[in-house]
This record gives structure tokens, C-alpha cells and sequence, in this order.
């Protein structure tokens, strides 16, 4: 096996030892020559299954140089394509040179931000100076103080922006079109367009197809602008997840966790985004329960109950039935940072949509953004739009999200 497919392997080998499901891989692995029966029976008894995979991975680099190649082959001939695209990109990357971490005593070079902030230097004995961080060197402080908390969006475009689209489904799906949703789509895309983000629309797409263009995506050169953002309108389910909850669907039927999909465009998979905004706007179900709300005293007024044309993007959710080895998937996943995913609806809940008008979550933000972009941050829009969600109709919905961003985020300078 060569080096970069070897480093490949051992890249990506926490990820494997979390997720692979050994069981259907024995007999192809034989099949190919890979592997003989006796070797395969000592692999099969290597404990767990996280065990017996880590073994696996180990033990297939000592394999020839059709290994690494027949390997992805059976994984995805075997249902596991995310590892064998997982695998792949761990390839192409090239190596990563060890950091080394230069301490000076009374100095720090604050690289990107120098021109923006401000470094003072001063005794300890100052004490606390509430203006800044103390960063403690010998018998003196720095005292570090950056008056920039938002994040710079200074190019134009600000950056690219990926709509998916799905409307029809295919009939063994078992999925109902999603009428309305070419609704939200238009409006999404004159609303980004304003925003000075480059729009691109995908329409109707299997899950295999949706994960190429998120690949594309993430594989772009991203340096020259200032962020990025993917908008999915789906059917949507609960998944099993470590980081980010639920799933949405391809018009196949086939699920791809909202995981995997912030992953693709984390730090280490996307480098030309380090340190910039990724934004993610999910319009789909969290599940299929139907929240009836409780009962408040307040000003709010009323809307009125759903009516015949209201309809929800629910699937029920799918247990996995392999046993996750916990310990080594936290630890195989990045720590994610300058992400915010937001989510249409609460997960396990499902997500309404009107066929005349398009559905509550999209409706309202783009309002708010409509009205809002110029003057406020990103976070005090989501909450302006969960509150304006959460007064509709006789069933409930209550939008949130899950974010990670290091500053805030406003769509102009």
C-alpha cells in the first residue's frame, strides 16, 4: 500500500473505529483476497466491534497495493460510502507539518487582527482590567483587548450560498411532494442575491447527488470572500448524532445526517474557510411529533388553526442498529467553531408548510431579513424569527439552532 494511502488510513482511523459496521465486510474482504479465512476468524475475535475494526484498519496496511482501492469499493458496495468519501478526501490532503508554538515573553503578533486590535503591555500589579484578557508571562501581564467582535464581511460577493431544493420524491421513497417549496426557494434566492451572496440552486436531487455538490462546495476556494451559507429544503427525520440532531432526505428516500453536511465545510476538511462564518438554514422535520403548545397568559393574538393546505415535512426516525463505540466517536470529530445551523423546527418535531405561501420557518426569516440585515446580527434575527414562528396556528413550531460562531455576525460591513 503506498504512504498517502496508508497516512489516509490512519487519518481517518478514529472515524472508522466509530462508525464502520464490520459485519457485512468479512466475506468481501475474503472475496477479493484481501483477507483469508483463518486471518478473518482472528480479526472476528479481536473483542468488540470497535475493537475488531481498529484492528482491521491496522492490519489492512500491510496489505498490497489494490488494498486501499478494493477497500473503498466493498465499503461502498456495502452501504458506507460516507467513509469511503471520508477515506478519499484523507488522500488528497496533504500532510499536515507539526506546529510548533513560539512563546515570547513580552510580545504577541496578532497575525489577521493586528490592525484591529489593540495590545497593551503592563505590570501585574495593575491588577484586573476589565477592557481586556490578562495573559500572565513571568512578573508581567499582557493585557490583550480587541474592540472587533464582529466578523469581517468586506468582499463582494460576501461569499457563495447553495440552495437544495427537493420537491418530488421518488415513489418507493414513500415521501409526499413538497408543495410551496419552490415558494421558499425563490424567495431565498432574491434574498441572498441582495445580500451580495453568489446563488446557486439545485432542484430535486437523490441523497448521492446532494452530497457531490456539498462536496464541490466545500472543495472550492473559499479565500477570497468572507463566508459561506447552505439553505436545504427537504422532507427531514431523526437520526442517531453525535454534534448536530436530524437528517434530511434526498428524493431517493435516502437520509444524509445534517452532521455530515457541517462537517464537509469544518476546518479540517475545508481550509479556505478557517475562521469564517458557515451558515446553515434547514427547513425540514426534527421528527414527527406535532406540538400542540400550552396554554399562556398573553397579548399575543391568536392565528388561526391550519387549515386543509398546511402540511408537515415528517418522516418517523430510524434507529441504527449498530452499537456506536462512544469514546472513540467524540473523539474522532473536530471541535466545530464559526458554524451556526439553523433549524426550522425543534428536533423530534415536525416542520409546517403551506402550499400557497411556503413554509413558517422561511417565510418569516426572510421578512426578518428583509427587515432586519442592515441593523442587526444574525443571532438577534433567529430569536425575532422563533418568536414569530412559535405565536402561529393551533400546532406549534419553535425554530432554534445550534451555534458555534466565535463573534457576531451581521450580512454588511
Amino acid at each position: 500500500m503506498e504512504e498517502q494511502q496508508r497516512r489516509a488510513l490512519r487519518r481517518g482511523r478514529a472515524r472508522l473505529v466509530a462508525a464502520l459496521r464490520v459485519e457485512p465486510l468479512w466475506d468481501p474482504l475474503e472475496q477479493r483476497g484481501l483477507f483469508t479465512r483463518p486471518m478473518l476468524e482472528e480479526l472476528q475475535s479481536a473483542g468488540s466491534r470497535g475493537e475488531q475494526a481498529r484492528q482491521l484498519i491496522i492490519d489492512l496496511e500491510t496489505r498490497g497495493k489494490q488494498a486501499f482501492p478494493a477497500f473503498l469499493s466493498i465499503l461502498w458496495d456495502t452501504g458506507q460510502g460516507d467513509l469511503a468519501e471520508m477515506l478519499i478526501q484523507e488522500c488528497e490532503s496533504p500532510p499536515v507539518p507539526p506546529q510548533r508554538l513560539d512563546l515570547q515573553p513580552v510580545e504577541l503578533e496578532m497575525r489577521e487582527e493586528k490592525q484591529r486590535c489593540g495590545v497593551f503591555l503592563a505590570n501585574s500589579s495593575m491588577g484586573g482590567m476589565a477592557a481586556g484578557i490578562p495573559l500572565t508571562v513571568g512578573k508581567r501581564s499582557l493585557i490583550v483587548t480587541c474592540p472587533c467582535q464582529d466578523y469581517e464581511m468586506k468582499a463582494d460577493p460576501c461569499g457563495h450560498c447553495l440552495i437544495l431544493n427537493n420537491v418530488n420524491f421518488s415513489r418507493d421513497s414513500g415521501l409526499s411532494t413538497r408543495e410551496g417549496s419552490d415558494i421558499d426557494c425563490e424567495k431565498l434566492e432574491r434574498r441572498f442575491k441582495a445580500l451580495h451572496f453568489t446563488v446557486l440552486t439545485r432542484r430535486d436531487l437523490k441523497a448521492q447527488e446532494m452530497v457531490l455538490e456539498l462536496l464541490k462546495l466545500s472543495r472550492q476556494d473559499h479565500s477570497a470572500l468572507d463566508c459561506c451559507i447552505v439553505v436545504i429544503l427537504s422532507h427531514g427525520c431523526q437520526t442517531s448524532h453525535i454534534q448536530f440532531p436530524g437528517g434530511v432526505y434526498g428524493t431517493d428516500g435516502k437520509p444524509i445526517p445534517i452532521e455530515k453536511i457541517v462537517n464537509y465545510f469544518n476546518g479540517s476538511n475545508c481550509p479556505s474557510l478557517r475562521g469564517k462564518p458557515k451558515l446553515f438554514f434547514i427547513q425540514a422535520c426534527g421528527g414527527e411529533q406535532r406540538d400542540q403548545g400550552f396554554l399562556v397568559d398573553c397579548d399575543s393574538p391568536e392565528e388561526e388553526a391550519p387549515g386543509g393546505s398546511l402540511e408537515s415535512d415528517a418522516t418517523p426516525f430510524q434507529v441504527l442498529s449498530d452499537n456506536v463505540d462512544e469514546p472513540d466517536a467524540i473523539a474522532s470529530l473536530p471541535t466545530p467553531s464559526d458554524i451556526l445551523v439553523s433549524y426550522s423546527t425543534f428536533p423530534g418535531f415536525v416542520s409546517w408548510r403551506e402550499k400557497s405561501s411556503g413554509s413558517w420557518y422561511v417565510e418569516t426569516l426572510d421578512s426578518v431579513l428583509e427587515q432586519y440585515a442592515h441593523s442587526e446580527d444574525l443571532l438577534s434575527m433567529l430569536v425575532r424569527v422563533a418568536r414569530a414562528v412559535s405565536a402561529k396556528g393551533r400546532y406549534k413550531q419553535m425554530p432554534g439552532c445550534f451555534n458555534f460562531l466565535r463573534k457576531k455576525f451581521f450580512f454588511t460591513c
